[in-house]
């Protein structure tokens, strides 16, 4: 059996970007998770907690990853994928997005965004 568990659009005011006034000021960013887990019968048939992910847990982990200034959105998606499937083996597959909101591209009104897919097995852990 394999359970699919989405944490989406949280919220994070952190200081990752190139330029020296992104990681002065900051700005706030947007995780998107997606983690295909595997092993949860005893979750899904007995209601135990223990036997599955808690998005508590992976928010907290998240969080921990996103204050550690970063340049790149793409390094900063890596980490944290990194940091889960080094916490949870029941994990075996990520797909993330990192947005950041207000990116200071003079003129641009959107947001940007990495996202990474990445499986246990293709992860060097």
């Amino acid at each position: 059996m394999q359970v699919t568990i989405n944490l989406n659009k949280m919220q994070f005011y952190a200081y990752h970007g190139v330029l020296p006034q992104e990681r002065e000021v900051g700005g706030v960013f947007e995780v998107s998770l997606k983690l295909s887990v595997s092993n949860v019968e005893k979750a899904v048939l007995f209601d135990r907690l223990e036997e599955t992910i808690n998005y508590a847990e992976v928010y907290e982990l998240t969080k921990s990853v996103m204050r550690k200034p970063t340049l790149l959105l793409e390094h900063l998606a890596w980490s944290i994928i990194d940091c889960l499937f080094a916490t949870y083996d029941k994990i075996i597959e990520i797909n993330i997005e990192v947005v950041k909101v207000t990116p200071p591209i003079c003129g641009f009104e959107g947001n940007v965004s990495v996202s990474i897919s990445s499986t246990r097995s293709s992860w060097a852990g």
